[in-house]
């Protein structure tokens, strides 16, 4: 693990990507035993990830993560609170009324 500030890590990542019927995602594995904690970024480096239909592959790439401060961890918490509440207001009955 390649350390460039306290706040500021570069790490080694798997990305395990697949894209079938039954499955469409793209899963980051970070090495060096990192933990996230809310408000921290991390984004991967590298070219964009295309992948055709029915496939399943791994790679291989550098993640760079950003520590959150104090501030912007507590405003994370809190914010999180009212994103999952607007979930709730999906409804899964029928539009149409007869």
């Amino acid at each position: 693990m390649k350390k460039n500030s306290a706040r500021n890590l570069s790490v080694p990542c798997r990305i395990a990507v697949e894209r079938s019927h039954d499955s469409l995602h793209a899963h980051v594995l970070l090495g060096g035993g990192i933990e996230i904690n809310p408000g921290d970024v991390v984004q991967v480096a590298g070219d964009p990830i295309e992948a055709a239909h029915d496939s399943r592959f791994l790679l291989r790439r550098q993640a760079h993560v950003r520590r959150a401060g104090w501030l912007a961890r507590q405003w994370a918490c809190f914010t999180a609170i009212f994103e999952i509440t607007g979930l709730y207001e999906v409804s899964f009955s029928p539009r149409r009324k007869p």
